[in-house]
Formats: C-alpha cells, structure tokens, sequence
C-alpha cells in the first residue's frame, strides 16, 4: 500500500460528472490529505499500519515550530482519497506500468476497509484514557474509482511518500 501524504490547512474534493459539471463531494480543515494507491500483495494488516501511521505520524508543528506533533494531537482532519496510478511502475520508458496495482474489486474492498477503520477511530473514544479521550479527528473520503478534483491549500508544503 502507497499513500502520498501532504499536510494542509483545508482541501475540498469536487466529483466530476460524465457532462464534465463538478459537485461538491467532501472537505477538510487543517489536517492530512492521504492519496492511497491498492497494490496486489496489500492486506487489511497493510491498511491497519497505514492507518496508524496516519493518525501518529509527527509532522505538525510543536509550540517550538518543530515537526513534533501528529493528527491526533492537533485534532486535525483527514481526508483519504484513492488514486490508482500511485501503483504505477515508473522506471522503465515512457509509459507507466499498472502490472503491481490491485484489480478494481479487491482494491475498492481494501479501500472501504481502510475508511471503516478509519471511521471507527474517530469516532471511538471509550477505550482511551483520559488523556487519549480528548483526542479526536475529523474524516473525509473520495469517491472510488471516480473522476475527483481536489483543491487543497498545502501547509509548508510538507509532503512524504510511505509504503506500507
């Protein structure tokens, strides 16, 4: 499973229709938007980690403006979005392979298992301590498959690619 994560202040996700019309489809302040490329050999444990390393990864800024703080800890909002061609083999020519991606079925069942879970997250405070409980996020997706717009304002721009 890649993802490409990009730390922004909001981003608003437009569906585009077959005429070409854009309608309105989600959006998020300040947080993480997560572009998630399904590849064959990805697993729910894979969506697990990915998940978790979204939710944990540390670069937000501390009062100290050093990349210390994760998307829990500043109560941000996430906003995942799956893009095939991140699972596109680029070394070779000029013309990008899709041979590692995942069929549309198993990718599509991958990809609702990763925003389930990550549904649960947010919204489940009872197993966490007090200190845990106060922490929270706010959940955007995309649309599978479709053809998406997305507008987003990037913080930094702080950008990382993760394979998990």
């Amino acid at each position: 499973m890649k993802a490409v994560i990009q730390r922004v202040t909001s981003a608003e996700l437009h569906l585009i229709d077959d005429c070409g019309l854009k309608e309105p489809f989600s959006s998020i302040g300040q947080g993480l938007v997560a572009l998630v490329a399904i590849e064959k050999e990805d697993t729910q444990e894979n969506a697990d980690k990915l998940l978790a390393t979204l939710l944990n990864y540390r670069i937000f800024a501390d009062a100290s403006e050093r990349m210390n703080l994760s998307l829990l800890d500043v109560q941000g909002d996430l906003m995942l979005v799956s893009q095939f061609t991140l699972a596109a083999a680029t070394n070779k020519g000029t013309k990008p392979s899709f041979s590692s991606a995942a069929q549309p079925e198993y990718a599509s069942k991958l990809f609702v298992y990763l925003v389930k879970q990550a549904q649960q997250a947010s919204e489940d405070k009872g197993d966490r301590d007090a200190t845990e409980a106060s922490k929270s996020f706010g959940l955007a997706t995309g649309k599978f498959a479709a053809n998406m717009q997305i507008t987003l304002t990037n913080d930094g721009p702080v950008t990382f690619i993760l394979k998990r």
